[in-house]
């Protein structure tokens, strides 16, 4: 794809007849990832499940590598039996 002098661009045919992208719909340009990514406006509950799921993925790298590497899965299994 070319961006034209207007900032446009064609969204191939397959990909607009998939998401249901029709002539005037209205779409919604985001981030994620660093990657730029459009969604159809009426599909509001993918949108807000991606929001989601961006923001699950960022609390498990902070959390990534503050475990405690010396505990196994059978003993950390008796530990939350045992509560």
């Amino acid at each position: 794809m070319r961006v034209t002098s207007k900032g446009q661009v064609t969204i191939p045919r397959d990909l607009r007849e998939t998401f249901g992208i029709v002539a005037n719909s209205e779409v919604i340009f985001a981030i994620e990832g660093g990657k730029i990514t459009i969604t159809p406006r009426h599909d509001k509950g993918r949108h807000a499940d991606r929001e989601r799921l961006a923001r699950f993925l960022a609390a498990l790298d902070r959390l990534e590598g503050s475990g405690d590497q010396t505990i196994n899965a059978d003993d950390v299994m008796a530990m939350t039996r045992d509560r």
